[in-house]
């Protein structure tokens, strides 16, 4: 019997797949709500949802480029005030929490504090950049100023 997986099921099938299955299988998944019955009606359904599926992904693709041109863009630097010793090292560290809630005050750009890629906090004065996952394929850098308190 031809079955839609509505959900993954472990070493069967991933969710949106048409797979043939035995008829008990089929039935159990059938129960369980992991999957439905390949008719014609079902699979016209499956086709439309992943045609918007893939028309929103597009849309958050583009937005991450544009997202992407915005902030690298040479007049967006985050602005950051820290107390310092006389050698240029902080004392403490700027986190990427503080990064996203700095980029957040001055530019109204709201980017979780997770997918900056910082492999460690900042820990002296003047400029850095900073990696930010936007989308899986999209990549950009948030230019930071650390000045002196």
């Amino acid at each position: 019997m031809k079955v839609i997986f509505l959900q993954d099921v472990r070493g069967k099938g991933k969710r949106g797949e048409i797979k043939e299955v035995p008829d008990g299988y089929a039935n159990f998944l059938i129960k369980a709500n992991k999957a439905k019955s390949a008719t014609a009606q079902a699979m016209s359904q499956l086709k439309g949802q992943q045609k918007a599926e893939e028309k929103r992904e597009a849309e958050i693709f583009a937005e991450a480029k544009e997202l992407k041109q915005k902030l690298e863009s040479g007049e967006m630097v985050v602005e950051m005030k820290a107390k310092a010793g006389e050698d240029g090292r902080l004392f403490g560290s700027i986190t990427s929490k503080q990064v996203a809630q700095a980029l957040t005050q001055q530019y109204s750009l709201k980017i979780d504090k997770r997918k900056m890629e910082l492999s460690e906090p900042i820990k002296t004065l003047g400029y850095s950049n900073i990696p930010v996952k936007l989308h899986n394929k999209v990549t950009a850098k948030i230019r930071v100023h650390i000045a002196e308190q």
